[in-house]
């Protein structure tokens, strides 16, 4: 897909990986739609790109339809819909309260889903488009400590791979980048910051190359870095040697 003059929604480009994103598009030729919680940064980004600002805090259940109601009215059709907004937690599962849950899985799972639902139509009509997802390599593995954000990302996973064969005759791209460690505010905000030494975090623009190459390509998945594939294929061809080593090493 040629990004040039395409328009293109990004979730959550208040800092991050949305950030970096956002201006990776941007150095391609993109047309944006900026959403985030902080209108500051927003501003600044808006102000670095030329893109449209859109604040919304997703939690909130209303905020999705109203959203891709604005975005339609002001933009019209949509050509890339980069789905990254999220939220972590970490800690034992027990001692997560009702509204922490719900909070997680409104922000990481229910938002891209219904985010890319209400404006599937508008992606449909243009002559190439495409929904990025990104995920996590929790999704894929689980993680001690995330049990409630590795299973909403699984949740994106499948959610993605399903679309992906809906959409095989049409010119929608459903593509999903699974990052791992990632050196942005992320692990703060969660509750409890990296300290593991191994693996290190990689900059968050590495992520964003990875979704601008998915988007030119037309890929299914990328993983950052890519050496993640290869847990994922040993829980798939050995699930007991990978439950057993994860047991002993794993955690967030």
């Amino acid at each position: 897909m040629d990004v040039r003059g395409a328009l293109a929604v990004v979730t959550g480009a208040s800092s991050g990986i949305g950030a970096a994103t956002a201006l990776r598009l941007h150095e391609a030729g993109a047309r944006l739609v900026l959403h985030g919680r902080d209108p500051g940064r927003l501003a600044a980004l808006a102000g670095r790109t030329g893109g449209a600002t859109l604040t919304a805090d997703f939690a909130d259940p209303a905020a999705v339809p109203a959203a891709a109601e604005e975005i339609t009215r002001r933009f019209g059709e949509v050509d890339i819909l980069v789905n990254n907004a999220g939220i972590g937690w970490a800690g034992p599962f027990a001692e997560m309260t009702a509204a922490d849950v719900r909070r997680i899985v409104e922000v990481n799972l229910l938002t891209p889903v219904e985010l890319t639902r209400a404006l599937l139509p508008s992606l449909r009509a243009r002559p190439r488009s495409s929904v990025m997802f990104v995920t996590s390599i929790a999704g894929r593995t689980g993680v001690a400590g995330e049990a409630v954000y590795s299973g909403v990302k699984a949740g994106v996973d499948a959610f993605a791979e399903s679309l992906r064969f809906e959409l095989a005759d049409s010119a929608v791209h459903v593509g999903v980048v699974v990052p791992g460690v990632v050196d942005t505010a992320f692990f703060t905000r969660r509750g409890r910051p990296y300290q593991r030494s191994s693996p290190r975090p990689v900059p968050a623009d590495r992520v964003a190359l990875a979704v601008l190459r998915s988007l030119r390509e037309g890929r299914a998945e990328a993983y950052v870095p890519g050496w993640l594939r290869l847990p994922v294929a040993v829980r798939g061809l050995m699930p007991s040697l990978y439950r057993t080593l994860a047991t002993r090493f794993g955690g967030s």
